[in-house]
């Protein structure tokens, strides 16, 4: 569980992230904006290097998997577009391959 919370919120600090500047690129929102979002992706990048796992390539390739739910989540919560069955799909699959990655017995 705690794997699974710590990288929901590294998630949401990369999403937040790139999606500030996204506002201010697309919506002409003000560009102030790009301050918190620096700081937000510095707080992603110091997330990722709280993961218990060897190797920054696993770490990387098992976040892929939450960073999909949480970016569908936020497509749901932030965006008002609702998830199709496929995008639920392709998430169990994301989230099957990163527990695989993550939980995997280590020699």
């Amino acid at each position: 569980m705690k794997t699974l919370l710590l990288f929901t919120a590294t998630a949401l600090a990369e999403i937040i992230g790139c999606y500030l500047p996204w506002l201010w690129l697309k919506q002409g929102k003000p560009v102030w904006l790009l301050l918190p979002a620096a700081a937000s992706l510095a707080l992603f990048a110091w997330l990722l290097t709280l993961h218990d796992t060897a190797g920054a390539g696993r770490v990387y390739a098992a976040y892929g998997g939450v960073y999909i739910a949480v970016a569908l989540a936020w497509l749901w919560a932030v965006d008002g577009i609702r998830p199709t069955a496929w995008d639920v799909a392709g998430v169990l699959v994301a989230l099957a391959g990163m527990a695989i990655i993550m939980f995997q017995p280590m020699k």
